[in-house]
Parts: structure tokens; C-alpha cells; sequence
């Protein structure tokens, strides 16, 4: 099967309005306790996937066949993947902000 760039954008689209939808409720709770809090946040997602998936042998797509409602394996497939790219949002912002600022300083030397 190949990859269809309009089901990437549709995945996408909705990641992106359920984030901006739980922003509302919660702020920015998701990285409250730092990096540290931030991480095993993640853990505890993967450990709810991979604790599907066990008793499958680990053959995630056979236990998505099995359970494939919104409120199963995918809606933490989903979680995982938007806490994700709220750490790879947050962290570039802080490194494009850290970058700017050290080449300003370099540009006043």
C-alpha cells in the first residue's frame, strides 16, 4: 500500500485540531514537571500500546484488526504521536529561539 500524502495531511489536520481543542482544557500540563515529566509521560503511553500489544506478540497491527474503535490501541497510537509532536514543537522553538539569539550576540562582537 502506498503512502498517500492527503491521508498524511488528513492525520495531520486532525492532530492539529485536537491539539489547539486540549489546549484550552489544559494548558501547557503536558510539560509542567519538565523534561523529565515530559518523558515519562511518553513512557506511560508506550507502556499502554505495548501492553495491548502483548498479548498479540507484539504484532501491533494484529491487535489494532482486533480493536480498531476510537477508543482503543488507536486513540493511544494517536496520543502518543500528538505528545510527541508537542515536545518536537516546544523543543524547536527553544532551539531556533537559542539559535537567533546566539548569533545576535555574535554579530554584536
Amino acid at each position: 500500500m502506498a503512502i498517500e500524502p492527503k491521508d498524511l495531511f488528513n492525520l495531520v489536520e486532525d492532530d492539529v485540531r485536537e491539539l489547539v481543542h486540549a489546549e484550552k482544557s489544559y494548558g501547557d500540563s503536558w510539560r509542567k514537571r519538565g523534561g523529565v515529566g515530559a518523558f515519562m509521560m511518553l513512557a506511560r503511553k508506550w507502556d499502554r500500546i505495548e501492553n495491548q500489544c502483548i498479548k498479540d506478540g507484539y504484532d501491533i497491527f494484529d491487535t489494532i484488526s482486533k480493536d480498531p474503535t476510537n477508543t482503543g490501541i488507536l486513540d493511544d497510537i494517536r496520543d502518543l504521536r500528538r505528545y510527541l509532536i508537542l515536545v518536537e514543537d516546544f523543543m524547536t522553538k527553544i532551539h531556533i529561539k537559542e539559535t537567533r539569539e546566539d548569533n545576535y550576540e555574535e554579530s554584536r562582537d
